[in-house]
């Protein structure tokens, strides 16, 4: 039956509800809908969607979804339309009770951008719920000597519902003893009584048998009824009566046990035992007044006995019987309302969904981290919860709508200053004291590729001996990336470039993990002084972000390079020297410079200096003018700020020589000055080339031996005459050399040494021809060669 009757209310009401549908919106983009409970599944209730502007085909991509705090997910939305409809059956007096206001809170969530929606989904009561009494039959004891008019409280009926479909019509069956007086306490509360008018006589009718029926003022109307057992007592006819018949008493929710709550006083007219009252709860009191309160049974004190809880029960409504001990007993009846008045005993209750973690690095202003929602079980001010945020981070709250706020990125974050912020949400309410609660929110940052690879300096200078093995590792660079994960994996490659003829890559080569620096081959300081380039780092993020670092691979000399002779004529241009220096500097810094001094009093030289090569040549042929020796004064000087400085001396000597000879590279001693002092000369002379020399000495001794022998045993024929002075210079290297040209310039490089300038005697030469004469004249080379040997030894 009851099936049935739900079926005909809901097939008859069903347009009624739809058309009675609306939505609203209210403030902070809440949506506002209503539907009537019961309704069946796929009821329309609103198109969500298009009153939140969103669009129907974004609903999957950007993740649309709904959040309840319901147990049962009683609405759903079709995305493939966007309307929101019943999913399952609603009951409110299940959901809300006796709430006059019952609604469905939803959060609606989408991403890409991260939004919350409030939608507000009021359930509509309707008449599906009849009228019951606490127990189906209530029983009353009335002695026979009680007076027309005189009234017993009934106990009424309730119903489930609210609004009209409670309002509740009493209807008594005809009998001619009783009628019922129905007395408004409020529209929702009626007390029932029912009223003596004709006397009683036990000995005629004992009892009486009633119905009392209650009828709801819904559409169509539902009833409930209970059966009246009235039974009709003798003697005792008077009743205890209480000063009022109703009292109203506040207390507060956190009142201790034993606290009194009212001191009822009934009296009775009555005498002796007759008049003697005990003080009871009404037999049909619900269990939960006699849980949470105590009678004293003598004096009439109610007390507190439970704990009373604002939240759960705010009022009590508490029904006491006075009754006296006379044969039958008579029962005085009245109500005590007890209103428990709100304590400040609850803490807020602080919710976070929808987080959206982890947060970017690059993600802007304003973007939603969380939703935050704040509750307080407590009423009025005590109820009343403000949120704060208390971090060091670029967070704050934003209040979204009532109780409900949003975490927002204030400004802009850096994983590798901070990688996560723990926030710290704090909710308090306004009580007096006030409670407040924490929560805590960890908020990880993620890394974006945001940092290229960085050397610890922008330039490396690395000095590596020729002739290495090839395959040698000659240096290592590293750079680091505080990023994480890929980002932060550095990779190493060279700069391609060509070197001279040949690639960069067939000199050097890095290894792309570690970042050694590998020479591939053997390195030839005469063919290669200084080797520049580039090794790029780049990191595995994307983009790829990356940085090159310069290094400058110095080749130092070695000694692998044997004298050479050469053949030159000391003309304008001629090469006399090279003065080579080294700056640990890099850059601009290590930039090196040229220059001659002038000397003080002398004219112009003869010499000049490579500005950026520090070769020293001649400018012009030299002159008898220009002296046996030259001293001349080099500047070096680097590019830095401020500009620093060295200087080199060059001794170079001239001589005289007309004769053809053969040349030999060699070199006069070379001072260097370094602010104000000199270094010392660095290396002496080679103890095999005093070997060579007796060696060389010998052979002249032999040479002179037989020139004497071919001089005697031929006459003299040609007269002496001077010749020209040969040059003779002594090299660090340990070879010799005399000039065959007019005017010979001896200079080197190297440290300071003792020279040897030797000439010819001015031998008078013999008158030879021909043959003969060409063996004379290597005879007088030989017999000068002896001589000068003898000189120097």
């Amino acid at each position: 039956m009851l099936f049935s009757r739900r079926g005909y209310l809901g097939a008859q009401q069903f347009p009624f509800f739809f058309l009675l549908h609306t939505f609203w919106k209210v403030g902070s983009g809440q949506i506002h809908y209503s539907v009537a409970e019961e309704a069946k599944h796929g009821t329309f209730v609103g198109r969500i969607t298009q009153d939140l502007g969103l669009e129907v085909g974004e609903l999957v991509s950007r993740m649309f979804r709904i959040v309840s705090k319901s147990r049962r997910d009683y609405l759903e939305v079709n995305v493939q339309n966007g309307i929101l409809f019943v999913n399952s059956r609603i009951d409110r007096e299940e959901l809300c009770g006796r709430s006059p206001v019952c609604s469905i809170h939803l959060e609606v969530i989408v991403d890409k951008p991260l939004q919350v929606f409030h939608v507000e989904v009021e359930i509509k009561d309707i008449n599906d719920n009849s009228p019951v009494f606490p127990v189906k039959e209530q029983k009353l004891f009335l002695y026979e000597s009680r007076l027309p008019d005189s009234s017993f409280p009934l106990e009424g009926a309730s119903d489930s519902d609210i609004g009209s479909n409670a309002l509740l019509t009493y209807r008594l069956s005809i009998n001619n003893y009783f009628i019922l007086e129905v007395k408004s306490k409020n529209e929702q509360s009626k007390l029932v009584e029912l009223v003596l008018k004709k006397p009683l006589d036990r000995e005629e009718v004992p009892e009486h048998h009633l119905t009392l029926s209650a009828t709801d003022g819904g559409r169509p109307e539902l009833t409930g009824t209970v059966q009246l057992l009235i039974t009709v007592l003798d003697v005792n006819d008077n009743a205890p009566t209480f000063e009022r018949s109703e009292y109203e008493v506040k207390i507060m929710e956190n009142a201790a046990p034993g606290t009194l709550v009212i001191r009822l006083n009934a009296s009775d007219a009555d005498e002796g035992t007759n008049r003697e009252i005990l003080y009871s709860f009404n037999s049909l009191a619900p269990p939960v007044i006699k849980d949470k309160f105590h009678i004293n049974p003598d004096t009439g004190d109610i007390s507190i006995q439970g704990h009373l809880d604002f939240e759960d029960v705010n009022s009590y409504e508490i029904r006491v019987d006075a009754t006296d001990q006379g044969t039958p007993p008579m029962i005085g009846h009245c109500t005590v309302l007890v209103e428990v008045q709100d304590a400040n005993d609850n803490v807020p209750n602080i919710s976070v969904t929808s987080l959206s973690l982890p947060v970017r690095e690059d993600a802007p202003p304003g973007t939603v981290i969380a939703s935050i929602r704040v509750s307080d079980r407590d009423s009025g001010p005590n109820g009343q919860v403000t949120c704060s945020l208390s971090s060091p981070g670029p967070f704050t709250l934003v209040s979204t709508f009532r109780n409900y706020y949003s975490l927002v990125l204030e400004g802009s974050v850096d994983r590798e200053r901070v990688p996560a912020y723990e926030l710290v949400v704090t909710a308090r309410d306004g009580g007096k004291p006030a409670l407040w609660t924490t929560a805590g929110v960890s908020v990880a940052i993620e890394d974006v590729n945001d940092n290229a690879p960085a050397f610890e300096q922008p330039v490396y200078t690395v000095f590596v001996k020729e002739n290495n093995p090839p395959g040698s590792h000659i240096f290592t660079v590293s750079a680091s990336d505080p990023d994480a994960q890929e980002n932060a994996l550095v990779s190493y490659s060279l700069v391609e470039r060509r070197v001279g003829e040949r690639p960069l890559s067939s000199y050097v080569s890095v290894h792309s993990e570690s970042g050694k620096v590998y020479a591939l081959q053997p390195l030839d300081h005469e063919e290669l002084e200084l080797l520049q380039f580039q090794v790029s780092a780049r990191d595995a993020g994307f983009p790829p972000l990356g940085s090159n670092v310069s290094l400058q691979v110095f080749v130092l000399d070695e000694n692998d390079n044997p004298p050479v002779l050469v053949s030159q004529s000391v003309t304008a241009g001629h090469v006399v020297a090279k003065i080579r220096a080294v700056d640990a500097d890099s850059g601009y810094n290590a930039w090196l410079s040229y220059e001659l001094q002038p000397e003080l009093g002398v004219g112009r030289s003869p010499f000049r200096v490579g500005l950026y090569t520090g070769e020293i040549s001649l400018t012009r042929a030299l002159e008898e003018s220009d002296g046996p020796r030259q001293t001349l004064l080099v500047l070096v000087k680097d590019h830095g700020e401020p500009a620093l400085s060295t200087t080199a001396t060059v001794r170079v000597s001239v001589v005289e020589n007309g004769q053809t000879s053969k040349a030999f590279s060699g070199a006069s001693g070379i001072s260097a000055k370094a602010g104000m002092g000199k270094e010392p000369a660095l290396v002496d002379v080679n103890v095999y080339l005093i070997i060579a020399i007796c060696s060389v000495s010998s052979l002249l001794v032999l040479s002179l031996l037989l020139y004497v022998a071919l001089r005697c045993s031929s006459p003299p024929q040609a007269s002496y005459g001077p010749s020209k002075p040969t040059l003779v210079c002594s090299s660090e290297m340990g070879s010799w050399s005399y000039s065959q040209q007019r005017r010979q310039v001896c200079s080197g490089e190297g440290a300071a040494k003792n020279d040897l300038m030797a000439f010819s005697p001015n031998l008078p030469p013999c008158p030879v021809s021909g043959e003969r004469g060409q063996k004379q004249e290597a005879g007088l080379d030989s017999s000068a060669k002896a001589f000068l040997l003898k000189k120097f030894l």
